[in-house]
């Protein structure tokens, strides 16, 4: 019987870690982390998800500045509105819940996005700094990934790794936070040939194609561990909905763990993001408190959360 990885309770070791550098901050003489999220339009989906970061933010004592807007908001205003955020000292992390309106260039509004605010880490230099090893802010979900992953393995070093996923903020981020750890990555996708046969030489399957239950027993080994980034909605027989992920997790009990869906790698996005702007508050002090004297942030709590074993700051 495999092991359930968690990720409630890493979600809620995680949180702990950011209150108390936040608490720190504070005690130190610097402000609050400040979080601007900007919803255009009314996606129910977007509601929802918009509604889970703020409350997460008041939770853990991050400023949030909300900013909903109406779905006929022209390109131009959400634009000004970015610069504005990008300009204001007390928001440290910007935040554009998407999809936004279809009038509306997805990429060119988050390249807008100060990289230093960039606390979803798509921004181009993030994602440079990211695929260079010097630091930056990552993408939320793979910060999540390797965090579940930390509670599994001590080392990642020489095991082989197959990520399923090719996507720039998921399959792609996350084989270059593997590599950093010294794994052994094989990137692949559901057109990928012999895609079984791949998964059953790994160590680690990192499922990330947005393909329901797509990842079956018998592509998996005995002892391999399996996250599971993917999650759908579908109807059941008696008409009601359930989520599943992109592996058939019923079939895969053999291996030595795996991410339920829901409560694996879900409950880590809003956290790493939560991180994500604490880090990003830090790197924007640069050493520097409130008043303009030094301070030391050796004696502040271990900031080893942000770190990768190389010490880049990748998470």
């Amino acid at each position: 019987m495999a092991d359930i990885i968690d990720g409630k309770a890493v979600a809620k070791t995680l949180d702990g870690e950011t209150k108390a550098q936040i608490d720190a901050m504070v005690a130190a003489g610097l402000p609050r982390p400040g979080l601007a999220v900007v919803l255009v339009g009314s996606d129910p989906a977007s509601e929802v998800y918009v509604g889970r970061k703020i409350k997460k933010s008041q939770e853990l004592g991050i400023t949030s500045f909300e900013h909903r807007l109406p779905a006929e908001t022209s390109q131009e205003e959400l634009l000004a509105l970015i610069a504005r955020l990008n300009a204001d000292n007390a928001v440290n992390g910007i935040l554009v819940q998407v999809p936004l309106p279809a009038h509306i260039d997805t990429g060119l509004v988050l390249r807008a996005i100060a990289p230093s605010k960039d606390v979803d880490g798509f921004h181009p230099v993030n994602v440079g700094r990211l695929s260079t090893g010097t630091g930056g802010i990552i993408p939320c979900t793979p910060f999540g990934v390797m965090k579940l992953l930390d509670t599994v393995f001590d080392d990642l070093t020489g095991l082989d790794v197959v990520v399923i996923g090719k996507s720039n903020i998921v399959g792609k981020p996350i084989a270059m936070l593997m590599l950093e750890r010294e794994a052994t990555v094989t990137v692949t996708h559901i057109e990928t040939k012999d895609l079984p046969d791949i998964c059953r030489q790994a160590d680690v399957i990192i499922a990330a194609a947005g393909a329901p239950e797509l990842v079956r027993g018998y592509w998996v080994k005995p002892g391999a561990v399996i996250i599971d980034v993917g999650i759908t909605r579908r109807k059941t027989e008696d008409g009601k909905t359930k989520l599943v992920g992109d592996v058939k997790f019923d079939e895969v009990q053999h291996a030595r763990a795996v991410t339920p869906v829901p409560g694996g790698v879900g409950p880590m996005t809003i956290s790493c993001l939560m991180a994500n702007t604490v880090q990003a508050a830090r790197d924007q002090v640069e050493g520097k408190s409130a008043d303009g004297f030094a301070i030391d942030w050796d004696d502040l709590p271990d900031r080893s959360m942000f770190t990768t074993a190389n010490g880049n700051g990748n998470g």
